[in-house]
Formats: structure tokens, sequence, C-alpha cells
């Protein structure tokens, strides 16, 4: 009987170990703000609330808000786990109006606009859309399908148009695996309409943000799991044209993953991949990247990248769950908005990041809500 009692205890000591690790609570609906802790002078406040949301934080996407998009006054946001991209129009730095732009999609994520036409990225296609009598609702029936995408496992799709062309990040199929499928785990440039997609960029697990400036785009990484708590490391990469950024054989700066590849080499298999622009640590799960181009935040804080830091499941004690900036001339990184993790109570997971005016816009797909962060 004391045996099956003492068996009974580690059963249950065991199964409360492995929720903890894959769940961490969150904590009661949040009515203010002030655990989020900032620089001096700077402030938040809620933008916008009710956007999903939940009460446990789970590995990957939660339920809420995810990727923005600011075109003239209105602030559009996907909201993927509600099938509905959510257009916000704006005064005074405040919403002044809230509708659902379009809805009934899958996973809807990445934004992207070009002249009259708003795109979204789905989990498995793009599409784009006019709104055009400007009532902030898609007009359905001048909906168009550009392109296909494979569906499955890292399923975000995040879009951005640069000179005059389409890109689309695609996450790989599993953690560490070689793809069937040439689209995975690589960022995707296509024509305007759809056509003519090729491979711009490979090698890249998944690349959730990318964004272009001074000529470069800059793509954030989320390396592989089940190494360990500090390797590899996520990363800030410059993404060039017809490079391979070594997953899943290399990480970092061009370290190999012997873990996963198992074969002897004479010449190193990570020589013609591209290192690392920007080591980040291990499992902090870098999301969304802004580059603040306002004029109100300090100079220390202009031209500066911001990166979300989405939060750790694979980490013995949780990691992330902030925002830092990082200087794109000396690589230094430094914490920016943090108080998202106390103990192990999540009050926020911070994903999507946009200039808002002179002030910052960034969503919590746990929390449910966007948040404005400004400088007094």
């Amino acid at each position: 009987m004391l045996k099956k009692l003492i068996a009974l205890i580690v059963l249950i000591v065991a199964v409360i170990y492995i929720v903890n690790i894959f769940t961490i609570k969150l904590s009661p609906k949040q009515e203010t703000v002030n655990f989020i802790e900032l620089p001096e002078n700077f402030k938040v406040e809620v933008f916008a609330d009710n956007l999903g949301g939940s009460k446990f934080s789970t590995p990957g996407p939660n339920p809420g808000p995810r990727m923005l998009m600011l075109k003239d006054d209105i602030v559009f946001v996907s909201v993927p786990k509600q099938g509905e991209v959510i257009a916000f129009k704006t005064k005074n730095n405040k919403v002044d109006e809230r509708k659902i732009f379009i809805s009934n999609l899958k996973n809807p994520h990445g934004l992207a606009y070009y002249q009259d036409w708003i795109y979204i990225a789905e989990e498995d296609r793009v599409i784009r859309v006019k709104d055009v009598n400007k009532d902030n609702v898609a007009d359905i029936e001048t909906l168009e399908e550009l392109t296909k995408l494979p569906a499955g496992s890292h399923w975000t799709r995040t879009i951005k148009i640069f000179d005059n062309s389409l890109f689309i990040s695609i996450g790989s199929v599993c953690n560490v695996c070689f793809e069937k499928d040439e689209k995975r785990a690589t960022i995707q440039k296509c024509e305007l309409d759809g056509n003519n997609c090729k491979t711009f960029a490979s090698g890249l697990r998944n690349s959730v943000d990318f964004l272009k400036y001074n000529g470069k785009i800059y793509a954030s990484e989320n390396s592989r799991d089940m190494l360990g708590n500090n390797i590899p490391p996520d990363e800030i990469n410059i993404i060039e044209e017809g490079k391979n950024y070594g997953w899943p054989l290399c990480y970092g700066k061009q370290i190999h993953d012997s873990e996963f590849d198992k074969n002897i080499y004479i010449r190193n298999p990570c020589e013609d991949t591209e290192p690392s622009f920007i080591d980040l640590p291990a499992h902090v799960a870098p999301l969304g990247l802004e580059v603040y181009q306002g004029t109100k935040f300090p100079e220390e804080y202009k031209n500066k990248l911001f990166v979300a830091y989405h939060g750790s499941w694979d980490s013995d004690d949780p990691v992330g769950y902030k925002l830092v900036y990082i200087d794109l001339n000396t690589k230094e990184t430094k914490d920016f908005a943090t108080g998202f993790l106390s103990a192990l109570t999540v009050k926020g997971r911070p994903v999507g990041i946009i200039n808002f005016n002179n002030d910052l816009l960034v969503t919590d797909d746990n929390a449910g809500k966007i948040y404005r962060i400004y400088y007094e």
C-alpha cells in the first residue's frame, strides 16, 4: 500500500512538472499596464483591448493580436485565432473607430499594402483586397488569391513589400529536419500579383518578422530547441539574395549542429552559410522588429532596432518576455520594456511593433491588447 502511495505521489509531481514546463499561468486580467517597466519618462497605455488573449501562456503563438500595419491614420492588426484583421481609425493617437476589416480567414498574420491593395498572409495563401469606399471594411468582391503557401507547423506567414516585390517568410515544418518542400524555412520573393515566386534566402528556420532599413533587410530568427538552456542563440540576420543562413545544419556564427547532423566532414559544412549578424540569448523567441524613426524619443533610441522577445518554453528558467533595442552599428542590446514576466506569472507576451506617429505600438498576443509607448 505504501509503495502504491509513493508511486502515486511521484506521478502527481511529474504531471505538475510537465504542465509547468509547457503552460505558464497568466495573471488575472490586467486593468492597468503599470506592470510594464520602461526607462525614465516613458509612458505606456492600452491602445486597444479585447483582442482575444488567453488565461494561459503556451508555446508558440497565443490567441491574441499579432502583426501591425499603419496606413494613413488606420492601424490594422491581425488576430489569427479569430480569423480576422481589425482596422482602428485613429485620432490624436487614440482609437476613434474600430471595425472588422475582414474575417473568415485561416490564421491571418502578415500585413502589407501597396497603392489601393491591402495584402494579407494567411497560413496557406496570400490574398489582397481593396477598400473601395474607404469605410475600413474590405470589399470582398475585389479579393484576389495571389499564391498558395504550405500550411502547418510553424504556420505564421509574414509579408513585406520592398522595391515593387512581395516578400513572404515561411517557417520550417519541424524543430530540426531536412525539408521536403523547398519553400519551407525560406523567404520567398514574388511579383506583386503573386506570380514568379522564387527563393530569395534559405536556411531560415522561422523568421517571424523582417524589415528593410538603410538598404538592408533585417530578420529575426527563432533557432531550434532541445539543445539545452544556452544554445543555440536566437538571431538577427541581414538577409541577402541567394544566401543560405545555415538551418538545419548550422546556427549562430557558422556553428555545426552535430547533435542533428552526425556526418563526418573533411570540409566545414557551415563554411558556405551566412553567420548570424547578432546572436541573441537562446530561446527568447524574437518576433516583431521595428526601427524607431520618430522624433520624440531621446537620441539614444532613434534609429535603433526594437525587438519583441515573445518568451521561452524550452528553458529551465523562463527568458525573454520583453522589448529590447539594439544599436545596429555597435550591436549593443539593452532592455527597453520589461515586467511581462514575474516569477512564473506571465502578464503579457509582446509580438508586433510599429512606428505610430512619434510613438511605438506593440501587440500582446497573450493579454489580447495593443499598447502605445510614448515619451513625455
